[in-house]
């Protein structure tokens, strides 16, 4: 071996063996050993590792032994070093590989979800790095053997690399050094207020919801999407997205029916197929083996086997709103996006590599008549998921199903359907039913409680195989991404590619494909100007206090619609709309509430309420006499009907707006644009010249379209109603069931409708997926 001592690209080489391998130490505490013809390995000194080598390549000894272990040695494939490995590993050690620890920030400063401890004080007292590890984090890392970590906010991309590489090197000198998995939520939406400039990069690109890309309808965008977030969520740490959610979303109401891909079975499934392909696969120099690499990024589809017929539309985040109801008789279909979709994949991965089933309890589904959670149900799990669908990937359960739940309103435990169980035995009930992992729990110790029971009633070597079954599922998705071989980042390259330019390009262009234009009449738009700028009048907008899924509280406010200064870039702003040439409305769809109320209780009634989708002040009177489903300790009845009764809209006022605009501006043009994240009764239409629909994207897309800088081209991924009667009377679990909407032009808001310059669209897209 030649030793050398020389600075070469801001790295430290220590040695090279041959023509084979160099090793190079980095300036953030981990070196890189490149190989021609193997792979690139990265270890931290710090960890204890060592580095082994055999026919001239190098190894890491992640066990310290001093011997090549088949894990170890990256020219075996995935599956047998995963093999050997579950193999080697303790109970103990297999218990923290099926935790997926709680929500963590980066720092953990506070914020609604609370703060962590650094030596016991908080951040600010501390004097800790961004990067550094909370107390917690560093003992559910080490006590309890923890692999899996959902990251959320950080605060930025060079601090979440630093955080990676810490993490990493606390566990790499851990038991068999497997490498911890970071995991995310989508993080890609953007504000309204963000504005997008080519020559700046950004903390992330920003990009429309779900929902805004399913408007596309063009599958292979989502795809770019995925290719473009994967390489983004690597520089950031992050192996894993809890995404794409694929529920059907059949129930209009469903306050998650931002984050799908709308109704449509066949749209659905061609989205979800494609957002899989673009997070999984890796190309060219980066792929490892059977289109997986150190671009690969695990898609967890969720939620199996659909949340989207909750009845009523109550979320089952909550006790009340738990159960999800197949009136229509369409469970099968809710299954398409799965199993032809991200089970069927046109690329090298094959399918989706993880599974989130959801909290919901699949009322009636399972034949034996057990109503239970769907992580806790083995007809669900085992019976379809695993045996009749082939379904050989990690199954994972949606966070916190495991604790208590101390009240039909309360954010807490989602044990639906084993309530009476303890702790310990509802994980021993998931393991039953055929589940790897559990999200949300950071301590192994009830883990560890039902392999012990599943020892006492099926024997420890059916207990060992079970565990091991589970651990070799977990570390396919470790080793396919490369993680084995080098789980550290450069932070100076991951400030570089998140948010790169060309990134931020390709996200604005997809807000600007993803906003639905419904109306034009007269061809208003687009409002362009021959000289000079047109005056624009836009009304400042009143946002009530809400509260949001987790609880947060958002107090009301008045803010200007659209900041004045990048107004000023399209047209000249004016307060008077008697010296507008148009008017801008900026408004939100309409937000009732989450379907129950504490106060209806104290009031002596059930609870529950109507979550209803216009603006003007609402009583179901068309609502079920009898819901299809309830029941609960908690509840005296098990009737969870709310016929009769009354809500009101909170933006209301958004209405009146619109309403107050069209008579002030004495019959010049009105613009409204509505931003939602699932379907309305669309009330201010008679007041607007023009409509556009949006799904999430920046105020400075939107003025590109109205000024026509770019041509409307989406469609609507969903029906909109004409009334809140039809959205009673439509099945939970039917898509394309209401009667929609028809404006005074004749034209219907229904599924895949939208307009362009020359009118309604009919394409290549309409063709493939209008029902």
């Amino acid at each position: 071996m030649k030793r050398l001592i020389l600075f070469a690209a801001g790295a430290m080489v220590l040695a090279s063996c041959g023509p084979k391998w160099t090793e190079a130490q980095t300036e953030y505490a981990h070196n890189i050993i490149t190989q021609k013809g193997g792979q690139t390995l990265g270890y931290s000194p710090a960890s204890g590792v060592t580095i082994l080598t055999d026919g001239r390549y190098a190894f890491k000894d992640l066990n310290r032994n001093g011997v090549l272990d088949p894990y170890e040695d990256w020219r075996l494939s995935a599956e047998e070093r995963a093999e050997d490995l579950a193999a080697r590993l303790s109970v103990e050690e297999i218990a923290g590989m099926m935790l997926y620890s709680s929500h963590q920030a980066v720092p953990s400063a506070g914020g609604f979800m609370g703060g962590g401890a650094y030596g016991g004080k908080s951040f600010a007292e501390s004097g800790a790095m961004a990067s550094d590890l909370t107390d917690d984090q560093k003992k559910f890392l080490t006590d309890d053997n923890l692999r899996a970590v959902l990251v959320t906010t950080v605060q930025s991309p060079a601090v979440a690399a630093q955080w990676n590489n810490n993490m990493q090197t606390l566990v790499e000198g851990l038991g068999h050094g497997v490498p911890v998995n970071t995991s995310s939520d989508p993080r890609h939406e953007t504000s309204a207020t963000a504005e997008y400039n080519y020559g700046a990069g950004g903390e992330i690109s920003h990009w429309p919801t779900s929902l805004g890309l399913a408007a596309t309808f063009d599958p292979a965008l989502v795809e770019e999407f995925g290719q473009i977030a994967s390489e983004e969520y690597r520089a950031l740490g992050i192996a894993t997205a809890l995404s794409p959610q694929i529920d059907l979303a059949t129930e209009p109401r469903w306050t998650r029916f931002y984050g799908t891909f709308g109704e449509s079975p066949e749209l659905d499934t061609d989205m979800a197929r494609a957002y899989v392909d673009g997070f999984q696969t890796s190309c060219g120099d980066d792929e490892i083996a059977g289109g997986w690499g150190y671009k690969s990024v695990n898609a967890m589809v969720k939620h199996w086997p659909s949340g989207g017929p909750e009845e009523g539309g109550r979320d089952a985040h909550y006790n009340y709103g738990k159960y999800a109801v197949y009136p229509g008789g369409a469970f099968e279909t809710h299954l398409k996006p799965f199993t032809e979709g991200a089970f069927k994949l046109n690329g090298a991965t094959g399918k989706a590599s993880a599974v989130m089933p959801y909290y919901t309890i699949s009322t009636g589904v399972d034949p034996s008549g057990k109503n239970v959670g769907n992580s806790f149900s083995r007809y669900i799990i085992t019976d379809l998921l695993r045996e009749q669908y082939g379904y050989d990937g990690v199954v994972c359960t949606d966070w916190n199903i495991t604790y208590d739940n101390l009240g039909i309103e309360k954010f807490d435990g989602k044990c639906w359907g084993v309530e009476e169980m303890t702790v310990a035995q509802r994980h021993y009930e998931c393991l039953k039913a055929g589940i790897d992992q559990f999200g949300g729990n950071n301590k192994k110790g009830p883990v560890l409680e039902a392999y012990a029971m599943w020892v006492e009633e099926f024997g420890q070597e059916s207990a060992d195989a079970r565990f091991r079954a589970s651990a070799k599922r977990l570390l396919l998705n470790s080793f396919r991404t490369g993680l084995f071989e080098n789980p550290y980042l450069d932070p100076a390259v991951s400030a570089e590619v998140v948010g790169k330019p060309e990134f931020m390009e390709k996200g604005y262009q997809a807000q600007l494909k993803s906003v639905v234009m419904v109306k034009n009449s007269d061809s208003v738009l687009p409002m362009k100007a021959d000289e000079g700028k047109l005056k624009v009048y836009v009304p400042q907008r009143y946002f009530p206090q809400l509260v949001n899924f987790f609880g947060h509280v958002t107090p009301e406010r008045w803010e200007d619609a659209i900041d004045a200064e990048l107004l000023r870039k399209y047209y000249e702003p004016v307060s008077d709309p008697a010296e507008a040439d148009f008017a801008l409305v900026l408004i939100d769809a309409p937000t009732s509430g989450t379907g129950y109320s504490v106060e209806d209780v104290k009031k002596g009634g059930n609870g529950y309420m109507p979550i209803s989708l216009q603006y003007s002040d609402y009583t179901a009177d068309h609502a079920r006499e009898v819901s299809l489903a309830g029941g609960d300790r908690l509840e005296a009845s098990a009737n969870r009907s709310y016929k009769g009764k009354s809500v009101k809209t909170v933006n209301k006022s958004d209405l009146q707006t619109v309403i107050d605009t069209k008579k002030a501006m004495n019959g010049k043009p009105v613009i409204t644009i509505v931003s939602t994240g699932k379907p309305f009764v669309p009330e201010f239409e008679p007041y607007s010249d023009a409509i556009l629909v949006c799904f999430g994207c920046q105020n400075q897309a939107l003025l590109d379209l109205v000024s026509g800088a770019v041509e409307p081209s989406a469609l609507l991924p969903m029906q909109l109603p004409v009334d809140m009667k039809t959205v009673e009377c439509q099945m939970e679990d039917l898509p394309f069931d209401m009667e929609c909407y028809v404006d005074a032009d004749g034209n219907a808001y229904d599924f895949a409708y939208g307009l362009n310059w020359s009118g309604r669209i009919e394409d290549a897209r309409t063709a493939k997926y209008a029902k």
